[in-house]
C-alpha cells in the first residue's frame, strides 16, 4: 500500500516549484474548466495527431485569438496540451482529463459542487460546521439537502458518489451472498443502487433500506420502477437520533460509504445500535475507502481532499478515515472483524463483522 504520510525527498528547486503550483492552483483549476467549457479541449482533441493552429481553434470556438492564446499558453505551462510545429495537441494529462471517467467525475464534482463553497473552509474548521453549504441554501447538514440542490450541482454530487461505490458492488456481492441472506438491511441506502444490485442478483432476498426520508423517497421510486417493490421495505430513520430504533431480524447488514459521514463519537453510537439489533448469526458488512489502504499516491491524495469536502459541506465533523482508526471504533462497539478484504473496486476495503 502507498504510504501517504512518508516524507518526500525532493530538492529545494523542486520544492520551490511545487510552492508556485500551490500558490497559483486556483488558476490551474479555473483555466482548465474554461478550456473545457469553451470547447477548446474538445476542438484540439478532434484535430487528432496532426494538431490544430491557434487561428483554427479561435474560429471553430468563435473566440478571439487573444482569449484562446492566453489560455493555451497557460495550458502548456500546466501540461494539459503540447505544441508541435505551431499546432496544438492534447498531452497525456489532457487526454485523461477528457476521457478518463474518474478524472471527469472528480473534476465536475469540484467544479460544480465544491469550488465556490471552499472559500468558507476556514470558517468550517473554526466552527465545526459545514459553512460551505450555505452557498446553496440554509441547511444544518448536506444530506437532507441533496434532493433540493440545483440540478447540475446535485448531478455532480451523485455522479461522484456513485462512481466509486458502483465499481465495488460486483465484487462485494460475491462476499455478501456467500451466506445466502434472506433479509438484508441497507443502512444509508441513498438512492438504492446497492439494494437494486442485490434484488437483481438474488430473486429470494428481501431488502430493507434505512435512511433519511428525503433519500428514501428517491430509493423507493427507483426500486418500484425496477419492479422489485414486493421484496422491498422502506424504513425512514435518522441514525443520529438517540431514540432511533433499528430494523430487527436482518441476517445481513450493509453499510457502504456510510460511516465516513460521521464523527468518531457518532460512529461508535451508530455501531452500538447496530450491534444491539444483531443476532448471533447476523453478518455486518462495512465498506469504506481508507486513506492508508490505497495502492497509489493519487488515491490517498484524493481521499485526503475528500475529507475537506466533509468538513466544508457535509457536516463539519466527519472525514475519510485511516483503517486503524475505523477498526478501533468497530472494536470499541463490541464487534469482531472476521474478514478484511482490501482493494475492492477502486480502493475500497470490505470489513465483515459479527456481534
Amino acid at each position: 500500500m502507498f504510504n501517504y504520510s512518508s516524507n518526500k525527498n525532493i530538492s529545494a528547486v523542486e520544492a520551490l516549484s511545487q510552492a508556485q503550483y500551490i500558490a497559483f492552483s486556483p488558476f490551474i483549476f479555473q483555466a482548465t474548466a474554461t478550456l473545457k467549457d469553451l470547447n477548446i479541449l474538445d476542438t484540439i482533441e478532434d484535430a487528432g495527431k496532426l494538431g490544430i493552429s491557434l487561428n483554427e481553434i479561435a474560429t471553430k470556438c468563435e473566440l478571439s485569438d487573444y482569449g484562446v492564446k492566453v489560455l493555451l499558453d497557460f495550458a502548456l505551462s500546466i501540461g494539459v496540451i503540447s505544441l508541435k510545429e505551431n499546432n496544438y495537441l492534447l498531452s497525456k494529462v489532457g487526454y485523461f482529463l477528457q476521457n478518463d471517467e474518474m478524472s471527469k467525475v472528480n473534476f465536475e464534482f469540484n467544479q460544480h459542487f465544491c469550488y465556490q463553497g471552499l472559500e468558507h473552509l476556514s470558517e468550517a474548521i473554526k466552527k465545526g460546521k459545514p459553512e460551505g453549504l450555505k452557498v446553496f441554501g440554509e441547511w444544518q447538514t448536506l444530506y437532507p439537502a441533496l434532493t433540493s440542490l440545483p440540478e447540475k450541482v446535485s448531478k455532480s454530487w451523485f455522479d461522484f458518489d456513485h462512481y466509486y461505490s458502483d465499481h465495488a458492488f460486483d465484487e462485494a456481492l460475491k462476499v455478501v451472498f456467500k451466506n445466502k441472506p434472506s433479509t438484508l438491511l441497507d443502512i444509508g441506502g441513498n438512492t438504492g443502487r446497492w439494494s437494486l444490485k442485490c434484488l437483481a442478483h438474488d430473486k429470494d432476498v428481501n431488502i430493507v433500506i434505512m435512511d433519511l426520508a428525503e433519500q428514501l423517497a428517491v430509493a423507493t421510486k427507483n426500486i418500484e420502477t425496477a419492479g422489485f417493490s414486493n421484496r422491498f421495505t422502506p424504513y425512514p430513520c435518522n441514525m443520529l437520533s438517540e431514540n432511533q430504533e433499528l430494523y430487527q431480524g436482518a441476517d445481513a447488514i450493509w453499510m457502504s460509504q456510510f460511516l465516513d459521514c460521521f464523527s468518531p463519537k457518532e460512529i461508535t453510537n451508530i455501531l452500538l445500535k447496530v450491534k444491539h439489533s444483531m443476532q448471533p448469526e447476523t453478518k455486518l458488512y462495512i465498506m469504506e475507502t481508507f486513506i492508508d489502504r490505497q495502492k497509489f499516491e493519487a488515491a490517498s491524495f484524493s481521499l485526503n481532499a475528500t475529507s475537506l469536502y466533509f468538513t466544508c459541506f457535509a457536516n463539519g465533523n466527519s472525514r475519510m478515515y485511516e483503517s486503524n482508526d475505523m477498526i478501533s471504533l468497530i472494536e470499541s462497539a463490541g464487534l469482531t472483524i472476521t474478514e478484511q478484504i482490501d482493494q475492492v473496486g477502486l480502493g475500497h476495503t470490505l470489513l465483515v463483522c459479527s456481534a
